[in-house]
């Protein structure tokens, strides 16, 4: 029994060592099967600068660009009035509706004028009693300055009917100044439209009595036509922006909405003033643009994106801006040469207008940038790009493209013209 153990442990490890040696002969021999069928699999040094890897590519363009500068602004109404009621009364009548757009001096609130109309009334007759007293008083003057010639009376009685005279007068004016105040009050019973703008919510309703003092007031008018925008920029940008102001040019001025989508421009307008002070805690500075509004859609407190352009670049060059890459050396871009096979340019960039952005230096007008794939390539690697790319890019290299098309072309109509 032991010895035929023995036997059958020597054939086990016979046959595991022989099935081994089978496994890595056969593994050893592939990949060289491969190179030599010229498979891309991954073997020995030099396979990798053969493969070819797909990109997609856009040439670089020269033109002109429009440097902007953005930030998030805030829309403010030129003005904005809360009407309060000048004189205390009961409201009688509500001339208005939520939202109107009212013109300065129309009419919107009535409060009761009778007591005003009473006390108007009250000092119209004080005032006619005392002009009659003044004019008896100076009546009586002009007599006694005639008795006084004859020497009938004394000059003290004189002197009295004129001292008599001048109180009258200064009572006259106190009583002017009672009329003026009643009239006054009763014109403030009706309660106008200070300004012209937009109504907001009504805060109280007829039958309610107001006061002068209420803090409430009646309704908030908004002036929205024209409307401005107050938006912060960075204080390194105020020389650029105090530069284009003192040359007299007019800066345009663009208010976006939150997503900063172009199709969706809520106004055009232009850069009214800038603020006489830098904020210390943000190192910033206010602006303010003013815009039409005329189709009303920017609203008081809105929040939206601002674009000023600041400057114009003409004849630069641009790049996508996906083509850029970072570095330890700083940013560059993969250049697809005329053999297909792309070189690391290190470039210097300048503003960016939308996805495109300017080359300072690195890149010539014309020639192909990688925008896509950039991520598998290296200095030397040759690339595939789709049949637009190739076009729009550097010219084909000899021997292959549409060259090798038409002769093969050739050689079939040949072929079958000689069947």
């Amino acid at each position: 029994m032991n010895s035929r153990r023995w036997i059958l442990g020597v054939l086990l490890i016979a046959l595991g060592a022989g099935g081994g040696y089978y496994y890595y002969t056969t593994n050893d021999a592939a990949p060289e099967q491969t190179r030599a069928e010229g498979g891309r699999g991954f073997g020995k040094k030099g396979d990798g600068a053969n493969r070819v890897t797909p990109v997609v590519a856009q040439p670089a363009k020269r033109g002109e660009v429009k440097v902007y500068l953005t930030s998030l602004g805030t829309v403010t109404p030129v003005r904005t009035v809360t009407v309060r009621s000048r004189v205390d009364g009961q409201i009688m009548r509500v001339l208005f509706r939520e939202g109107q757009v009212v013109k300065q001096g129309d009419l919107l609130v009535e409060i009761d004028p009778r007591p005003f109309q009473a006390q108007l009334t009250q000092v119209e007759g004080q005032m006619a009693r005392d002009t009659a007293l003044l004019a008896n008083a100076r009546i009586d003057v002009e007599r006694y300055r005639t008795l006084l010639a004859q020497d009938s009376i004394a000059k003290q009685q004189l002197d009295t009917q004129e001292a008599l005279v001048r109180q009258y007068e200064g009572v006259v004016k106190v009583d002017q100044g009672l009329l003026d105040n009643a009239r006054l009050q009763l014109a403030y019973s009706r309660v106008t439209a200070p300004i012209g703008g937009r109504l907001g919510l009504r805060q109280v309703d007829e039958g309610n009595v107001v006061r002068a003092s209420d803090t409430n007031g009646l309704v908030v008018i908004t002036q929205q036509q024209p409307i401005t925008v107050v938006y912060t920029l960075p204080q390194d940008n105020l020389p650029a922006v105090l530069k284009r102001m003192q040359s007299g040019e007019r800066i345009p001025v663009e208010a976006l909405d939150r997503d900063q989508n172009q199709k969706n421009l809520l106004g055009n307008g232009v850069l009214l003033t800038v603020d006489n002070q830098i904020d210390t805690a943000t190192g910033t500075v206010r602006l303010k643009a003013q815009f039409p509004n005329d189709d009303g859609r920017l609203f008081p407190n809105q929040f939206v994106n601002v674009r000023m352009l600041i400057d114009v670049r003409r004849e630069a060059t641009t790049v996508p801006s996906a083509a850029l890459q970072r570095g330890a050396r700083g940013q560059f871009v993969y250049v697809v040469k005329e053999d297909r096979t792309v070189s690391l340019r290190e470039v210097k960039t300048g503003p960016t207008e939308g996805d495109m952005t300017v080359i300072e230096s690195g890149v010539e007008p014309g020639e192909l940038v990688v925008v896509d794939g950039m991520d598998r390539l290296r200095e030397g690697a040759r690339v595939e790009l789709p049949a637009a790319d190739a076009d729009a890019g550097a010219a084909p290299r000899k021997g292959s493209g549409d060259g090798e098309r038409r002769k093969g072309n050739r050689r079939k109509g040949g072929d079958k013209a000689a069947e």
